[in-house]
């Protein structure tokens, strides 16, 4: 099958090559994907899970890529809850060959069922910004209905998810970016913006939720905007900022078919819509890869075009 991988961490993205490799087995509760869209994060080279296993053994060469929509091909021994040539997508396990190839092997547990009325670009496209938001919001965030959430990035790829789902859900949304994605943050459904090159951000009203993408100085500035017992949730790893009389957590986006199943739905329904901004094919992937053009919005590959 063809995939691309890196064999080198230190030459980064200028040792992304597309090759031939053995199309993956399934094991033991695993299924065969055939990836039909697959979205790519340009920060994950830099993670080391793209390099080692669990165990912190090289692994190389590896393959990128960790969102999948497809086909299941193949189930595992023991394998249960999918069926082969089921349409489904999902977020791959960080530590494992990732879907940047024309199969994966991929844990049962972390897909769900694409409808047939949703295709695979857009399935591709919902799964880690759908996830990092619904996750972000609701499940760290605790937010609800009535309730101020601060969007930084609200034009972003995670962003404009954490806008739709926040708004959606009842609450009244602040979204932060620099002034040419005002329309775009008011576009996804955002009731207020904030140019962080022009506008004073300490002068918003307080907020029960931040919802950080941009980490640094920015949210360390956002803390004390939360109201007593509010939270800041970021993505971006440990951070300093600390809200007076509130709490802050960091996370990483996991697995959740049942998340995944809501979001798809609200897509389906038309209160939820993708932030796509390329799509590319797995021949070009490397050159996509390696691209300095600026992408607002998702990049796909398009490995089944």
């Amino acid at each position: 099958m063809k995939a691309i991988v890196v064999t080198d961490q230190s030459t980064g993205k200028a040792g992304m090559k597309l090759t031939e490799l053995p199309r993956p087995q399934a094991a033991i509760n695993d299924v065969v994907v055939q990836v039909y869209a697959s979205g790519i994060t340009g920060d994950e080279l830099s993670w080391p899970s793209t390099w080692v296993d669990r165990a912190g053994h090289d692994r190389t060469p590896s393959i990128p890529g960790h969102e999948l929509a497809g086909v299941v091909t193949d189930l595992g021994y023991g394998t249960t809850g999918l069926s082969v040539g089921q349409r489904v997508f999902g977020l791959t396990d960080w530590y494992r060959n990732g879907t940047l190839a024309e199969y994966v092997a991929v844990e049962a547990r972390n897909l769900a069922p694409l409808p047939d009325d949703v295709d695979f670009t857009a399935g591709a496209a919902l799964v880690m910004p759908g996830l990092t938001a619904w996750q972000g919001l609701f499940d760290h965030g605790h937010l609800q209905e009535g309730q101020t959430v601060l969007v930084h990035g609200a034009a972003g790829i995670v962003g404009s998810m954490a806008v739709q789902l926040a708004r959606e859900a009842g609450a009244r949304v602040i979204g932060t970016g620099r002034a040419a994605h005002r329309q775009t943050a008011l576009g996804f459904g955002a009731h207020e913006f904030v140019d962080l090159d022009n506008d004073n951000l300490e002068n918003i009203e307080k907020v029960d939720l931040v919802f950080d993408v941009l980490g640094g100085d920015i949210a360390k500035r956002s803390a004390s905007l939360i109201r007593s017992g509010g939270r800041l949730v970021t993505v971006t790893g440990p951070t300093d900022a600390r809200p007076a009389n509130g709490s802050t957590i960091d996370f990483v986006v996991e697995a959740n078919p049942a998340q995944l199943n809501e979001v798809v739905q609200r897509l389906q329904e038309g209160r939820l819509r993708t932030n796509i901004g390329a799509t590319s094919t797995l021949d070009d992937a490397v050159a996509t890869f390696n691209s300095t053009n600026r992408v607002t919005g998702k990049t796909i590959i398009l490995v089944r075009p």
